[in-house]
């Protein structure tokens, strides 16, 4: 790191002091962003998820309603055929 000071001197005597400063980079800005980024894809995935669990339970609802249905139509079919016999 060097600073540097620059004096000019106008012809009618007015001074300008120009002083640069010379860091190194920072770094470190990537592991916010990372960090930013890593929070948004827990958070998709845990809306994914939840989203996947009402979709697993929606079809094992219908699933058992359409085995209702089938065990009654089945029940309906027995109870006509004993009555023809």
């Amino acid at each position: 790191m060097a600073d540097e000071i620059h004096t000019t001197r106008d012809p009618d005597g007015t001074t300008h002091t120009t002083t640069v400063i010379d860091r190194e980079p920072r770094r470190g800005g990537g592991i916010g962003v990372g960090l930013i980024v890593l929070v948004a894809i827990v958070i998709a995935a845990f809306f994914a998820f939840q989203f996947l669990a009402n979709d697993k339970t929606e079809t094992g609802a219908i699933t058992e309603a359409a085995q209702k249905v089938g065990d009654g139509a089945q029940d309906v079919g027995d109870a006509a055929q004993k009555a023809v016999d």
